[in-house]
C-alpha cells in the first residue's frame, strides 16, 4: 500500500512539475533568477513550518539531534541552493535545450550513487528504460549536440547536486517526517543563497519587487509548495531511482501545455519523444517498484 501511494505522490509531483516549469517561463521574466529562487525558498520554507506548526508537529524539530540538523543543512546546501544558482547562470550560457536534457540525465547519476550508498537493487532491464527516457528527452526536446562549454558544465554541476541531495535525502526520510525534511531543504537553502545574495550586493533588490513580480513568485510559490510536499512524501515508499525516472513526465506535459495554449508546434519527432518517455517511465515502475520479474517468478513456481 505505501508503494502505491508513494507512486501516486511521486506522478502527482511529476504533474506539478510539468505545470509549473510552463508558468515559470512567465513568472522568471524580468526577475534576477537569484531573487526569484530565494523569494520563493523562503515562502515555501514559511508553508512547510505552518503545516508543522498546524498539525501539531513542532516538537518533532525539538526532537532532531545534532547530526540530524547537519544532514538537513547539507541538504539545503547541496539541494537547495547551490545548484539553483549554477543551473539558471548556466542556462544563461547555454541553450535551453541542452540545459533541459543535461538536467534530465538526473536519474542516471541517481541509479549509481542509489545503488553505491543505498544498496538499491539494479535490475538489467532498469538500463534498457533509461536508454528510452535519454532518447526519448532528447527527441521531445530537439535536442542537437553542439559542443560542451561553461554553460553546460555549470547545468551538470547542479544536476549532480541535485542527484546527491535526493539519495541523501532518502536515507533522511527513514528517520524523519516528509515535511521536515522538505522544511529543511528550504530553509536552509534560502539561508545559503541569502548570503550569496549579501556577498553580491543584491538584498536590497528583494524589497523593490513591484506588485506584478510579487504576484508571480506567489504562484510559482504555490507550485514550489505542492512539489517539494508531494515530492518528498513520494520518495519516502518508493525508491529514489524510480522516482527520479517518474519525474521525466514533467517535461512532455510542459510540452503539450505550450502546445495547447502557446500555439508550439508538435512535431512526429517529439510526439515519438513523448511515447518513449512514457514507456521508459512506465518500464521503470513496472520493474522497479511491482517487481514485475519476481511475480512471473512465482507464477511459474505456482504453475510446477
Amino acid at each position: 500500500m505505501n508503494k502505491r501511494r508513494g507512486l501516486m505522490f511521486v506522478v502527482f509531483t511529476a504533474l506539478v512539475s510539468g505545470f509549473s516549469v510552463f508558468v515559470n517561463k512567465f513568472g522568471v521574466s524580468g526577475i534576477d533568477s537569484s531573487i526569484f529562487t530565494f523569494s520563493k525558498n523562503v515562502i515555501v520554507a514559511l508553508f512547510l513550518f505552518g503545516s508543522i506548526v498546524l498539525v501539531k508537529d513542532f516538537g518533532k524539530l525539538k526532537e532532531l539531534t545534532l547530526k540530524q540538523w547537519r544532514r538537513l543543512v547539507l541538504i539545503g546546501f547541496v539541494g537547495g541552493s547551490i545548484p539553483f544558482l549554477l543551473f539558471f547562470k548556466g542556462l544563461q550560457l547555454s541553450t535551453g535545450a541542452a540545459g533541459s536534457f543535461i538536467h534530465k540525465t538526473m536519474f542516471v547519476y541517481v541509479i549509481v550513487l542509489a545503488r553505491v550508498f543505498l544498496r538499491e537493487r539494479l535490475d538489467k532491464r532498469i538500463l534498457i528504460s533509461g536508454v528510452l527516457l535519454l532518447v526519448g528527452n532528447g527527441l521531445l526536446l530537439k535536442f542537437v549536440w553542439n559542443g560542451f562549454g561553461v554553460g553546460e558544465l555549470m547545468i551538470l554541476i547542479a544536476t549532480l547536486f541535485w542527484a546527491v541531495e535526493n539519495v541523501v535525502s532518502k536515507h533522511l526520510l527513514k528517520e524523519l517526517e516528509p515535511k521536515v525534511v522538505g522544511f529543511g531543504r528550504m530553509f536552509f537553502g534560502s539561508m545559503f543563497i541569502l548570503v550569496y545574495l549579501g556577498f553580491t550586493k543584491q538584498i536590497g533588490t528583494v524589497f523593490s519587487l513591484s506588485l506584478s513580480q510579487v504576484y508571480w513568485i506567489l504562484l510559482t510559490s504555490g507550485f514550489l509548495f505542492l512539489y517539494v510536499f508531494s515530492w518528498y512524501n513520494g520518495l519516502r515508499d518508493v525508491k529514489v531511482t524510480t522516482a527520479t525516472s517518474v519525474l521525466l513526465l514533467g517535461s512532455p506535459i510542459t510540452t503539450l501545455l505550450s502546445y495547447l495554449f502557446l500555439g508550439s508546434t508538435l512535431s512526429l519527432v517529439q510526439a515519438v519523444g513523448i511515447l518513449l518517455v512514457v514507456g521508459g517511465v512506465v518500464s521503470v515502475v513496472m520493474v522497479g517498484e511491482l517487481g514485475i520479474k519476481d511475480k512471473l517468478f512465482l507464477v511459474r513456481r505456482v504453475k510446477v
